[in-house]
């Protein structure tokens, strides 16, 4: 068995789309950036090819090719997936963390937990999705940015 951890962190900026987990969440704002810069999906990303020391999100996904110039990053997943199964390794659980002070996520849950399972190939019930606020103290509580943190348990098969 091997962890992995990942963090992103994102500007907020009125007129991008809100993707999260491959969801669309209706709000006049979104995480600006190179892809589609869903927040969770790069810390999931960077804390699997971390857990296997395959180096990082940029390393594989740079933002100097223009051919990840707006990404999907559902779509990105799905490749990093199927890189960490031609090595052997298998999903284990994923938990992730978005924090953001608006708008709320609480409604979208279940359907982002379930499009990020589809995408690496897992049960539902191995992947957890939460959010929290802080409390409107720095820049996610501000309302500037988003941040996300992923944590993974992957087996070598």
């Amino acid at each position: 068995m091997r962890i992995g951890y990942g963090y992103d962190v994102h500007r907020l900026e009125p007129g991008r789309k809100c993707i999260l987990c491959g969801v669309e969440i209706p709000c006049g704002f979104g995480p600006d950036g190179y892809s589609d810069s869903d927040v969770p999906v790069h810390a999931l990303i960077d804390a699997l090819l971390g857990a296997a020391s395959l180096g990082d999100i940029g390393r594989h996904f740079p933002d100097t090719d223009e051919k990840w110039k707006n990404a999907d990053s559902i779509e990105l997943l799905k490749i990093v997936s199927e890189l960490l199964r031609s090595k052997g390794y298998t999903l284990g659980n994923a938990d992730i963390t978005i924090v953001l002070e608006s708008p709320r996520i609480a409604p979208y849950v279940e359907r982002m937990q379930a499009v990020v399972a589809t995408a690496v190939g897992v049960d539902v019930t191995q992947i957890s999705v939460k959010a929290t606020t802080e409390e409107k103290l720095g820049f996610t509580g501000n309302g500037t940015g988003i941040s996300a943190s992923a944590v993974v348990l992957i087996n070598n098969t």
